[in-house]
């Protein structure tokens, strides 16, 4: 082997050796998290003033909200509807068990707590859990691009006939 072989060899091993050893992307940090904490915080009290507008703010607009019992819901205007059409709340509490996740994308597993008031029916109360994909924005936010959420509570008896 000539000695210009060798040296594109000893290149090329320690090319890839270097690549090899690239750290991965960091995790987040106490600052994103904070963020993120800030933004459930909005979401919870504008669901309880109905401020959808606020809402939808914190979405992606090409997010998907994926309901349970339900198709999805593709981008911020169709989510906005959805959520119109949601009961007023008198209560409405997120807790954010884990907050991680790498470079500019976040994940949120939770727990929620809400207490419905439809006209005219008496308060329905709803506990469950979520998971939450955020996506950092060249701004420096945070926003939500796929929301999943589901009850712990069991489906409703069918009506009588």
């Amino acid at each position: 082997m000539s000695a210009r072989s060798l040296a594109l060899c000893t290149l090329v091993l320690a090319l890839c050796g270097t690549l090899a050893c690239a750290a991965p992307p960091a995790g987040i940090g106490d600052a994103d998290r904070s963020a993120i904490r800030d933004n459930e915080s909005t979401f919870t009290k504008s669901a309880i003033a109905k401020d959808f507008g606020k809402m939808v703010s914190l979405y992606t607009e090409d997010a998907a909200l994926l309901p349970p019992n339900g198709p999805a819901v593709q981008g911020r205007e169709a989510i906005q509807k959805w959520m119109a059409q949601f009961p007023p709340m008198s209560t409405f509490t997120i807790d954010a068990v884990d907050i991680d996740g790498r470079g500019d994308l976040a994940y949120v597993r939770g727990n929620y707590n809400l207490t419905m008031n439809p006209p005219g029916a008496a308060p329905a109360s709803d506990r469950g859990k979520f998971v939450e994909i955020w996506r950092k924005q060249s701004d420096g936010s945070w926003k939500m691009k796929w929301d999943i959420f589901n009850s712990d509570l069991p489906p409703a008896p069918p009506p009588a006939q």
